[in-house]
């Protein structure tokens, strides 16, 4: 039976790690920062380098576009045709990178999130990661689409956008995920997160479900409220996704990025990013999936802080996954702003 008011520990198989649950620690008083709301934007923003028509840094100019919009970040964190080297002295080690990074604007709204559009609107999203992600696949080893939202999850402008990052490496949590579910498909011979998705299907984790994909708060959730979305058959990049798998792809995220915001009835936060196989090699093992990070645990002003015994010790959350995804389950499918 799963405790709910007393702390256990959970396993994650996909990071070959633990997470402490605290489910009565929700109970403690709060005097601690509390975030500010933020305003509602406007459509157009004068000062905004993400709207049509403006200007960005080192004088670039935006088209008028009127869908989406893709440019190479103008503060990019990799550069392409790195030269090769580093240091190899011991203890001291470094190696030389080179890639990509790109944003990526989703509508020219600057008051639009991916949790206001429309199904339509996010299908034309999702076709943009599937272009963007085949593009830079075909020259670098990894390919990384995420997105931070709101503030307090660092994102330089409240305009509609993501990112991606491509490199000739294969970064460390990724590996990690390869790692265990390689060894998983040696041993099993079935993908690990397929598996999970099926044992998953229909249970009281699962915020919801169509019938090519299911949104659900993992056994394993750190953030109070993380969300894990996965395919239910096997797809081991995005790009390979089917167009029915499209559509139901954009349909279960406006549906599952709805109840975020109708939880606390505010533009909810999070650092949200795909997961897949890493290109130029065969990985029957990997499974296509969508990592949710969001930092709110009370309210729309009480955040969890990954801090103390956290960043010391291991990951540690205040309520149970199941009642996380009780919670989601328990508010409307209609956007908070539209009733």
């Amino acid at each position: 039976m799963t405790p709910t008011d007393r702390p256990h520990r959970r396993y994650n198989p996909l990071l070959d790690e633990w997470v402490l649950v605290s489910p009565h620690r929700t109970q403690r008083p709060w005097q601690g920062q509390v975030e500010d709301s933020p305003p509602t934007p406007p459509a157009y923003e004068p000062t905004c380098y993400l709207c049509p028509g403006n200007e960005r840094a080192g004088s670039h100019t935006n088209p008028q576009y009127e869908s989406t919009f893709v440019f190479t970040n103008d503060f990019a964190a990799l550069l392409p045709d790195q030269p090769l080297g580093g240091e190899s002295d011991g203890l001291f080690r470094s190696q030389s990178v080179s890639g990509e990074c790109r944003v990526l604007c989703y509508a020219p709204q600057h008051n639009l999130t991916l949790a206001e559009m429309d199904s339509s609107q996010i299908r034309r999203v999702v076709d943009l990661w599937c272009d963007q992600i085949s593009d830079l696949g075909a020259k670098y080893k990894w390919v990384q689409v995420f997105e931070n939202k709101g503030a307090a999850m660092g994102a330089s402008s409240p305009h509609p956008h993501g990112q991606i990052w491509a490199g000739d490496w294969v970064p460390q949590t990724l590996a990690r995920e390869e790692a265990h579910q390689a060894a998983y498909y040696q041993k099993n011979g079935r993908p690990l997160l397929l598996d999970v998705a099926l044992a998953e299907s229909g249970g009281d984790r699962v915020v919801c479900e169509n019938e090519d994909w299911l949104f659900l708060v993992p056994y394993w959730a750190v953030w109070p409220f993380e969300g894990l979305l996965l395919p239910k058959q096997h797809l081991g990049r995005l790009p390979e996704a089917h167009l029915g798998q499209r559509e139901s792809l954009s349909e279960i995220l406006r549906q599952a990025l709805v109840r975020y915001d109708n939880l606390f009835e505010t533009s909810f936060p999070y650092s949200m990013g795909w997961h897949f196989a890493p290109f130029g090699q065969e990985t029957p093992w990997w499974q296509t999936h969508l990592h949710v990070f969001p930092p709110l645990l009370r309210s729309a002003s009480v955040r969890k802080f990954m801090v103390g015994f956290e960043l010391l010790a291991e990951p540690q959350r205040d309520l149970t996954p199941e009642q996380a995804a009780e919670r989601l389950i328990s508010v409307p499918d209609v956007h908070y702003t539209l009733r």
